[in-house]
């Protein structure tokens, strides 16, 4: 500590205190208001609660998806190993998951080993050697949006001095998951808006989209041990496949909407919409302050490159093989899927026997061999997404 020198009134020198200095205390905290990722701000949470509760030995996250009633595995700190990489299931089939959201209360599960093990993910965690869990759901104005599980290797672990605190840490770490959730949706929800009020200009319906994203997602988590996508890199490709074809608004109605095959000079224009998509993504990133965000280059590398041709012959920069990324390589065997089963002006709809047998023939020539038998090999969940987003034929 500084001292001050002053003078008595008598003229003698005394030593007296300096004030305390106002910027001695650290904020341990901080590190949560910097441009980290979702991913690293959850394992330094998980540090920082360990320092008070040792035993907190797994974090995790799960979002639901109310369209398909799926729960899916989205970001974890853990001390061991991720007993649930790339993992989903469907609320509905969990009686005690779905409780806790029908109660709107967090459960205590004190000793993991006597629950009777009916769903795969509760087998998972006991087989990793979790003691007992808490689980709790997190809201969003009242919308149900997901689950953070607490899991320790000791049986007891969580008493109600602890609760308080993943109460606490829970809630804290929920704003984040809100607020990065929030984001990425309300980009994608933008642009989207701007392709529904230019729809009337593209045969393309917003059912296509939400196929495309479904199967987007449904191949990206398949191959995922292979490509090394964790669970945040599979949720945004989901997130932005959608917006692969954003660039077209930029392209004349007499081309777009023409019910013909394109002249070449014509498919030259329309060979232009990625580039162009890629300059509105840029643009759109600018004006949301998002440039510097971590899936940036994601949601614009599916803008410009998922015309890309394994051969190299696609477009515009002629690509080869691994040199495209494999979020557009993912986004553009969705597209073509679905594109061949779908009506359009100037044409009827395929049968899935018969796109799957084209997509296997451009395997490995146009299209990425691997993105095209996980779609092909998971034709049961194609079939429950094109049901459960079919088109309203009457409008």
């Amino acid at each position: 500590m500084g001292h001050r020198i002053t003078l008595s009134e008598d003229g003698m020198h005394q030593k007296t205190l300096a004030p305390p200095c106002l910027f001695d205390h650290s904020d341990q905290l901080a590190f949560l208001g910097e441009a980290h990722s979702l991913d690293e701000k959850l394992t330094f949470l998980h540090h920082y609660l360990r320092e008070s509760v040792a035993s907190v030995d797994r974090m995790a996250v799960a979002l639901y998806d109310p369209a398909t009633d799926i729960l899916k595995t989205y970001a974890h700190s853990s001390l061991g190993d991720n007993p649930l990489p790339l993992y989903e299931a469907r609320l509905a089939q969990s009686r005690t998951l779905s409780e806790i959201v029908a109660r709107r209360q967090p459960r205590i599960i004190n000793d993991i080993e006597q629950v009777t093990a009916t769903q795969t993910h509760t087998q998972r965690i006991q087989r990793q050697g979790y003691g007992s869990s808490y689980t709790l759901p997190i809201y969003r104005n009242g919308t149900f949006l997901g689950f953070l599980f607490f899991n320790s290797y000791r049986k007891h672990a969580f008493g109600e001095k602890v609760l308080h605190l993943l109460d606490l840490v829970g809630h804290l770490l929920a704003l984040f998951i809100i607020d990065h959730l929030t984001t990425a949706r309300n980009l994608v929800a933008s642009v989207r808006t701007i392709s529904t009020l230019a729809q009337h200009r593209d045969p393309e319906t917003g059912g296509h989209l939400e196929r495309m994203s479904h199967y987007s997602r449904l191949i990206a988590r398949t191959i995922a041990p292979q490509f090394g996508l964790d669970d945040l890199a599979v949720e945004h490709i989901f997130l932005f496949s959608p917006l692969h074809d954003i660039g077209k608004i930029a392209i004349p109605d007499s081309i777009l909407c023409k019910p013909a095959k394109l002249t070449d000079e014509e498919f030259s224009v329309m060979k232009r919409h990625p580039e162009e998509g890629a300059k509105m993504i840029d643009a759109i990133l600018e004006h949301f302050d998002l440039l510097k965000m971590p899936q940036a280059d994601l949601l614009r590398n599916i803008a410009l490159y998922h015309h890309e041709a394994m051969n190299g012959e696609g477009y515009p920069h002629g690509l080869r093989g691994d040199a495209i990324p494999v979020e557009a390589r993912i986004a553009a065997v969705a597209d073509v899927f679905d594109a061949l089963t779908s009506v359009r002006p100037y044409k009827h709809a395929w049968s899935n026997d018969e796109a799957f047998a084209l997509l296997a023939r451009l395997a490995g020539d146009r299209l990425d061999y691997d993105c095209v038998m996980a779609l092909i090999e998971q034709r049961t969940e194609v079939e429950q997404i094109q049901d459960r987003f079919a088109e309203d034929r009457l409008g």
